[in-house]
């Protein structure tokens, strides 16, 4: 595996860069000095919203490409250099399907904000984590700006609790399990293979000069595009089936130890 060519990164945040405790390690923090040093190119890519990623690596937002809400938002140095908004014409039926499971609770993601229901008033606390810039509302007609995601979340398990609920919406919105607990509804062209491939063509780099890290379903777009792709030890089994790789647990440093070998590469070339 000769990673010396390398000149992308591209990373998921939960399950992924995250550890357990949804918290960067301070050693990606020294490896990124290295990967500055060498002109590689890094991209956050999650399905948190841009604030929230900022949030997380706000040490290193000036210097990072980010990709939030599984690519309805692409964007460096807050220039955004894509956003997809949903289609509303079919929003009524999503509407209609969450208010006949009361068991979902649903989160209207914007650029700069994300919207809760007062009937999930119980689980904003937990909500929070992943979009801490939020207002409550009654109804989505309250909301002005245009809707880039909506992710819902159940306590138990999304796959079997949401997803069958919602698959029929497949032809006019991509539905995805994006975590244990959640399922993302985004226009069908926003997903993160897309905006990796809107920054690869933007800067020209190709596949084989890209690494790519996932763990869950809303990263087997991404990790199709990058020759180094790599699941985590901690992915569910549709990841490892299409990575070509795969490296240690988000909570064993698995990125960063594939990393620290990209710098290794890098080194040789320059001893």
């Amino acid at each position: 595996m000769d990673l010396s060519k390398i000149k992308l990164v591209i990373t998921d945040m939960d399950g992924t860069l995250l550890n357990s405790n949804h918290e960067v390690s301070s050693l990606f923090f020294e490896i990124f000095k290295e990967i500055k040093n060498h002109n590689i190119l890094f991209v956050a890519a999650s399905g948190r919203p841009y604030y929230s990623i900022t949030e997380k690596l706000h040490a290193i937002k000036d210097d990072i490409i980010i990709v939030a809400e599984n690519g309805g938002i692409v964007a460096k140095n807050e220039h955004v250099l894509q956003k997809i908004p949903i289609n509303k014409t079919h929003l009524h039926k999503i509407e209609n399907l969450i208010l006949m499971n009361s068991h979902i609770h649903p989160i209207y993601c914007t650029k700069s904000k994300a919207y809760f229901k007062g009937t999930s008033n119980g689980y904003i606390k937990l909500l929070s984590e992943y979009y801490p810039n939020f207002y409550v509302i009654n109804s989505i007609e309250e909301i002005e700006e245009a809707i880039i995601k909506i992710a819902l979340y159940h306590d138990e398990d999304s796959e079997k609790y949401i997803f069958p609920f919602f698959k029929e919406l497949a032809s006019d919105y991509k539905i995805i399990v994006s975590g244990k607990h959640w399922v993302d509804i985004s226009d069908y062209i926003a997903n993160k293979g897309n905006a990796l491939k809107l920054l690869q063509k933007n800067y020209n780099i190709t596949k084989d000069e890209t690494i790519a890290f996932g763990d869950y379903n809303n990263d087997i777009e991404m990790l199709k595009h990058a020759s180094f792709s790599f699941a985590m030890k901690n992915a569910v089994e549709d990841v490892k089936n299409i990575a070509n790789y795969e490296t240690k647990s988000n909570d064993d440093f698995g990125v960063e130890y594939i990393l620290e070998k990209l710098i290794k590469a890098k080194e040789s070339l320059n001893p």
